[in-house]
This record gives structure tokens, sequence and C-alpha cells, in this order.
């Protein structure tokens, strides 16, 4: 591994950053994420589509859902897709043709992992219809998965596997062409998603979360890694950082969502339900076109990472005491 990961990398970029503890000590009264629309099993959400809906995975399949919370069955039927158990995170393909490939990521198509006995990736199009788009060796468990929206990937789809040696970072082509960008890495796991290239020294990179740390991590093209933030937030299984996103541009009068899942018997239980940051709340977050924001999956506390060069962490919302988070952030701008 030609990476940038080591013992004194983590001890300087630590304190590189500005930590700001989440619980309890910020100075102004924190946004909330309230629960929008009930979804049995819900583990993701991402978009928005051409159509201006966001896709919603569930283990019980896709879902379209509207910005005012309105949710339709996708993908069902003959030939569609009927979810999965675990963590069957998803990614909306770009449009983006990827160069030597001799093919596109069709737009709105959906990606999905297979984290069951044959880890791999299922490919939904854009009429409903399921098929195999990539296998994984046995034994690894698929983690996260993001589209590259920057280039430096060369605009692949990317997703992380972990196992007993760490964690594996791939990066797929158009064609389901696998290709491995570094081994062994720190595990991470959740709603993964590509840096902008307005993000200081990670532009580009992919930014991954560790519940179990409570660190945040970039991953490079060529195989390095390095910590982005490590939050005073709390940390473990079940509780610490699950679930990051890039605001997008435009955010304005938007709004933001990120999935809660019913998990009876982990720390916290969930509601099964899309949550949603949006008026008052989101106008409370202050969020900015470009920042990092990151939540952790007891409690959906959420802070906000700006990397310019160097990495400054603000708290800016908490969820519902009981939230289970999962996945990704995704955000909706104002039409």
């Amino acid at each position: 591994m030609a990476g940038r990961f080591t013992a004194a990398t983590a001890c300087a970029t630590v304190l590189a950053v500005s930590l700001l503890a989440l619980d309890g000590a910020a100075a102004s009264p924190q946004a909330r994420w309230r629960p929008l629309t009930k979804l049995t099993g819900i583990v993701d959400v991402v978009g928005p589509r051409a159509d201006g809906r966001l896709v919603v995975s569930t283990h019980r399949g896709l879902f379209l859902v509207r910005r005012g919370g309105a949710a339709t069955p996708y993908a069902r039927g003959a030939g569609g897709y009927a979810g999965a158990a675990g963590e069957p995170y998803i990614a909306l393909g770009t449009g983006r043709r990827v160069a030597g490939a001799g093919c596109v990521f069709a737009r709105d198509d959906v990606f999905a992992l297979d984290p069951d006995s044959t880890p791999g990736v299922e490919r939904i199009d854009r009429r409903g219809r399921v098929s195999r788009f990539a296998d994984f060796p046995q034994g690894g468990l698929p983690s996260g998965i993001a589209f590259d929206t920057a280039g430096r990937f060369g605009y692949r789809l990317l997703v992380t596997v972990v196992s007993d040696a760490g964690t594996t970072l791939h990066a797929l082509d158009c064609g389901g062409r696998v290709a491995t960008i570094v081994g062994g890495a720190p595990r991470v796991e959740g709603g993964i998603a590509v840096a902008p290239r307005s993000f200081g020294r990670f532009a580009g990179d992919l930014i991954a979360p560790d519940e179990h740390s409570g660190r945040v991590y970039a991953f490079g093209p060529r195989g390095g890694v390095a910590i982005v933030a490590a939050p005073q937030l709390k940390a473990g299984g079940d509780i610490g950082v699950e679930s990051v996103g890039f605001v997008r541009p435009g955010l304005g009068r938007g709004a933001a969502y990120m999935s809660d899942l019913g998990a009876p018997g982990s720390p916290t239980h969930g509601t099964d339900s899309l949550l949603v940051l949006r008026g008052a709340d989101l106008a409370r977050a202050r969020l900015a076109a470009g920042e990092l924001v990151v939540a952790t999956e007891a409690g959906a506390r959420t802070v906000a990472v700006r990397c310019k060069p160097g990495c400054v962490v603000r708290p800016v919302a908490v969820g519902p005491d009981v939230t289970h988070g999962e996945g990704h952030i995704s955000f909706l701008p104002a039409f």
C-alpha cells in the first residue's frame, strides 16, 4: 500500500483539527432532525434523481420519495429488486462516461450493495430491472458505496469491503470491472462520499467514517489513507460516526435527509423513518456548500467539517435520542 496512514500522520492530523463537542457544549440551540415518513427497514437515502425524487433503500426494496415525504414503491414485481437483509446501501448513477471503458454509468440507475453470503453489487436500471453488476471475494462484507463525482478516481463506482484484514477499497468501471485501490486500510462503514474540489487537501478523496474509533478517514486514488477529523462524539459499535454527505450548492431553503433504521436490541432502537432537516432547523444549522456533514449512528449527533486547507469541526444538529442512523446524508436543493 502506497499509503499516507502512519502513526505520525494520524497524530498530526488529529492535532490539526479543531474539535468541538456536540453533547451539551454548543453555545446556541441545535437544529433537530425530525421524522418525515415511516419506511420499515430503511437503511439509506440518495438523490435527487433527474425528476427531483429521492431513492430510499429498505430491507423490503426501494422507494421513490418526493420532497414532502410521499413514498412510492419502486422496482417491484417480476425482474425487480426485493431488497436485502443487513445494510444494502445504495448509490445513484451519474451519467458519467468512464475513460477507456467504452460505456457510461446511466443517469438514475441504482447500484445496491449485496451484503449476503455472495457479496457484490446489484444494478437496478431506470425500468426497475435488477441485474448482477459485480462480485467480491467470499469472506468480505461490503460496507459502503459511492460514485466518484470529482474525477480523481476516474468517475468510477467506489465500494469499501471490510474483513479481518481491514478495509479494501475497490473502484468499478461502468462495465463492472473491479480494480483494487488499497487493502488493509482502517475499518470504515456507512455512508461514504467523495469530497468536492473545494475540500482543502482532501479534495477528490473518498471520505468514510469509522464508528468504532470515531474517526473520519480520507482515501486517496493512489492508496493513501489519512484522518480528516476525530469529532468529540461518542464512539463504538452502533454508536459512533456512521452517516456522511457533502452539502450541495443551492441548498437554500431545501432539505437534508438521512435514514433512521428500526433496530431492536441496539443501543438505540430507531424509528424506521426518513429523517429531515429543513426550514428553521436547516437555517439554524447554517450549512454551507461543500461542507462535510457527519452524523452518529446513536442519536444522529451531527457535525459539519470544513477544510480550507485546515479542517474545523462544528456541531450543527441532533436527532431524536432513539435514532439509529444509517447510510448517506443526502441534500435536496430548493427548486
